[in-house]
């Protein structure tokens, strides 16, 4: 398997390494210095990583689930107690600014404390009252050693709500990280360590893809998590598919955000800049496509460019930038080239679409209008801070817009009747649908998609529901002729 087949990076394509270099590196994207290399993990180094795993799930699994969720809430507090350190590795490594890196591990750490407290209700005993009576519970058991496949774009909020639920259930976890992010996965390790978690029980591994590969078929793993692209995605799912391996994969999306003719315009306005140019565009949820019904079409796109105008960038370590630099070189040039393919074939950007004069991955927020079918901005997915705006007739036209997609992943709906904009809602092919609000996350809220936005669910109670066996155990009474368990 090649670097553009397993790895997440390829949400933006990176050039592969050659074989004499390690592809662990940090490149800041604000100035494209190399700061620092890390050595790629060696084939028995990976061996010793799942065999730590496997070795330490036998233990960790039989510790009680309360004293898992102690160390879980431990890593919290790490997470709190090396804040302002944390923050500042991210923006080396990925270009995100001060104020959402900041922003980003304090979502990590709630999301440890939320499964520290209220995992072990997650994982408690359910009874079910049958037919024909007896006394039947199903048990949450861990599966074993799982591995983690990572991406950039939140170094930490990726880990957490992959890592979390499943120390606490009682899983072990090989994490591998993103080449360009080595600086925060050791971090994350530190912290585990720091937080009195047994050597085994997280394990970090700079690892080739090749070598991801083999860990996912190794019979000492027992699932598989994927943040990444859609060709990362089907990679890893044919290779668990074909061990019937467990898979989670959170992949693409190219999020629908429609604008319904009786919308708060101020409101729809300040959540589309919100929803598209957080993290300079780079999110799997962020609105990308804004889908606004005729009548309130012109006042919309007017309101929305003069705020994506008034949007700055620049330096991600100062507080006056609204967002700094794309991830990488690479991650710019691809993201000038969908913009300049529409533009090519028609489209308008009414703002934007250059690159900054000046050194660095940095990109001008960008409105496109008159995207079309053929263009790469219809259907690709632009991870960076481009919006496209369409203008529809109607709100039906505006749902099949929405759905014309290969992606399902998030989206947003604005419209003062409740009931018309939940009829939208339910109308569109997502996982998930915010009413008069931008998309966003929080520890207790479910996360995922469908189509080829992924399978399967994280975060919330969904997010210690997938890697688990439900074990059903059955205590028969004299009308079963004999109790046992069986």
């Amino acid at each position: 398997m090649t670097e553009h087949e397993t790895t997440p990076e390829t949400k933006h394509e990176t050039t592969p390494e050659t074989k004499h270099e390690s592809q662990y590196k940090i490149v800041d994207p604000a100035t494209n210095t190399l700061v620092r290399r890390y050595p790629t993990s060696d084939d028995a180094a990976v061996d010793r990583a799942v065999s730590a795993a496997a070795d330490e799930f036998a233990e960790w699994r039989r510790r009680p689930v309360k004293e898992r969720a102690d160390l879980v809430l431990a890593v919290s507090r790490e997470f709190e107690a090396r804040r302002e350190e944390l923050a500042a590795i991210i923006t080396r490594e990925m270009g995100k600014t001060t104020r959402e890196a900041l922003g980003e591990v304090d979502l990590s750490a709630a999301i440890f404390a939320y499964y520290a407290e209220h995992g072990p209700d997650f994982a408690a005993d359910q009874r079910l009252d049958i037919r024909g009576g007896g006394d039947v519970v199903v048990r949450s058991e861990p599966l074993g050693a799982l591995l983690g496949v990572m991406p950039w774009n939140y170094p930490y909020y990726q880990v957490a709500r992959f890592v979390a639920p499943n120390l606490v259930l009682g899983n072990t976890v090989v994490l591998k990280h993103a080449p360009s992010c080595p600086e925060s996965a050791q971090a994350i390790e530190d912290m585990m360590r720091a937080a009195g978690l047994p050597a085994g029980a997280y394990v970090n591994v700079y690892a080739t893809n090749e070598q991801v590969a083999r860990v996912i078929a190794d019979p000492r793993v027992q699932g598989v998590s994927l943040t990444g692209s859609e060709r990362a995605g089907r990679a890893v799912g044919e290779i668990a598919g074909r061990h019937l391996k467990k898979y989670v994969l959170e992949l693409g999306g190219s999020d629908p955000f429609v604008v319904l003719p009786d919308a708060d315009l101020e409101a729809a306005v300040g959540a589309a800049v919100e929803g598209r140019m957080g993290n300079a565009g780079q999110a799997c949820t962020a609105s990308k496509r804004f889908i606004v019904v005729d009548s309130v079409y012109d006042r919309f796109l007017e309101a929305f460019t003069d705020a994506v105008r008034a949007l700055t960038v620049g330096d991600p370590t100062d507080d006056g930038v609204s967002f700094g630099p794309l991830s990488s070189e690479e991650a710019a040039r691809t993201v000038i080239a969908q913009v300049d393919d529409a533009v090519e074939r028609g489209a308008t950007a009414v703002t934007g679409g250059r690159r900054p004069a000046r050194e660095g991955a940095f990109v001008e927020p960008t409105v496109l209008t008159g995207v079309t079918p053929g263009m790469r901005a219809y259907r690709e997915e632009i991870f960076g801070p481009v919006a496209v705006v369409h203008r529809v007739p109607d709100t039906a036209a505006a749902v099949r817009l929405a759905n014309d997609t290969p992606y399902g992943l998030g989206s947003v709906v604005f419209g003062r009747d409740i009931a018309a904009a939940k009829a939208v809602a339910d109308a569109l092919d997502v996982g998930m649908v915010s009413i008069n609000g931008p998309s966003g996350t929080q520890e207790d809220l479910p996360f995922g998609g469908v189509k080829l936005s992924g399978v399967g669910r994280e975060l919330g109670a969904y997010g210690m529901a997938e890697f688990v066996n439900r074990k059903v155990i059955r205590v028969r009474g004299e009308a079963g002729g004999a109790d046992q368990v069986g």
